[in-house]
């Protein structure tokens, strides 16, 4: 493995996959090899080899790739002809890139052969981060549609689609996936604490997109100073109120999870909403609405004690979900977001989001005039650390 990590490290950006077929081909015996990319709507896996050429994506929902995507272990197809073809997931520190599929001859498909393809399969993904800042070739092949212009600032603004460590699990997606505008989340942890924000901009298009990102990178630089969640809501809320003088304003919602201890903060500035599942019961977990960012000059935010144990499952939904009309213009509603999370909870947290906007988008059909957003978080906690009581808390 110390060999394909150096060939990788060494090829050019642009040049990962054709290093990692070359390798693979040499040490595998391999006949075939190809890196498959989700796109940004969840919805297909597009060969990196063909970016642009949607008549070769692959159905992430009824597909062999698409299977092994989704359950996150390696599948492999029956026998054709002397080989096995083995369908490899692409993550990096559980955000699901995509799949890559390995081609062998059906004696040389061993399980030891496979595992250690996973593992390059894992070095590959980690290489295209670092060299995406480099080349638009794994941008390219995410996409099946051109995004807008709005839509594609807010995607660059976002941390990934997922994050896994042993103390919590994130998953979370955005739509319309190529042309959503006001919408976004946001992540950042270290040792001790995992911070979370998602936003909601007022507008739209463009003026959405610049608004947003005003805030997340406000939001940014408060928190990359080491300040808490409040003095970050407070800087964030000078910053738009000083370019937009109150007339343009963003709902926010800000936690802080001390992953010690379990104890979580939170700072409701508008309008996204917080749900949690615990063992067999979901409800909405209600904050003291305080003013979003930007309303008033110089507002005063105050942090609240949420209680969150371990084994819990948190979703953040922006006004786009509950607020969603059907055709009949009927509300989404918090009945169909209850079922939507009861229905959803046995997928892991990275695969939660897309199934609740799914059953969004059957609801209300082919409006698609607003954002949504979910973000799901499953709460492990370390060993021997209990939830904080809910109730009133200082930062």
């Amino acid at each position: 493995m110390l060999e394909f990590e150096r060939a990788l490290r060494a090829a050019a950006p642009h040049a990962l996959v054709d290093t990692a077929r070359d390798r693979i081909v040499t040490v595998f015996g391999a006949t075939g090899v190809e890196l498959l990319l989700a796109d940004y709507g969840l919805t297909v896996l597009q060969p990196v080899d063909a970016a642009g050429d949607t008549t070769r994506a692959l159905p992430l929902h009824d597909s062999a790739e698409g299977r092994a995507f989704g359950s996150q272990e390696p599948r492999a197809d029956a026998p054709r002809d002397g080989q096995v073809a083995h369908h490899l997931p692409v993550t990096v520190r559980g955000d699901r890139l995509g799949v890559l599929t390995v081609r062998l001859p059906q004696d040389r498909s061993t399980p030891e052969a496979v595992a250690e393809l996973a593992h390059v399969a894992a070095l590959l993904g980690h290489e295209i981060l670092v060299a995406e800042r480099d080349t638009d070739l794994y941008q390219r092949a995410r996409r099946v549609n051109r995004l807008t212009l709005a839509a594609e600032m807010q995607w660059q603004l976002l941390p990934g689609r997922a994050c896994a460590q042993r103390e919590f699990e994130i998953g979370a997606q955005l739509e319309p996936a190529y042309a959503v505008h006001g919408d976004n989340f946001d992540w950042s942890s270290d040792d001790t604490g995992l911070t979370l924000a998602v936003t909601n901009g007022m507008s739209e298009g463009i003026k959405a997109s610049l608004l947003t990102n005003l805030a997340v990178n406000a939001l940014r630089n408060a928190r990359r100073a080491g300040i808490g969640i409040a003095d970050q809501a407070a800087l964030a809320d000078q910053a738009v109120y000083a370019q937009h003088h109150g007339a343009l304003y963003v709902s926010t919602l800000l936690m802080h999870f001390d992953l010690a201890t379990g104890r979580t903060l939170a700072v409701d500035a508008g309008s996204p909403q917080l749900w949690r599942r615990r063992g067999r019961s979901v409800e909405r977990v209600h904050l003291d609405a305080q003013l979003p960012l930007g309303m008033f000059e110089e507002s005063d935010y105050r942090p609240q004690t949420v209680d969150i144990r371990p084994g819990d499952r948190l979703l953040v939904v922006s006004d786009g979900v509950y607020r969603a009309a059907s055709p009949r213009g009927e509300a989404y509603g918090e009945r169909a977001l209850v079922r939507a999370v009861q229905s959803t909870g046995l997928l892991p947290a990275a695969a939660v989001p897309g199934a609740v906007l799914r059953e969004l988008a059957a609801h209300r059909g082919a409006d698609t005039t607003d954002d949504a957003l979910v973000l799901c978080l499953d709460w492990h906690g370390r060993t021997g650390a209990a939830g904080s009581e809910a109730g009133a808390g200082d930062a």
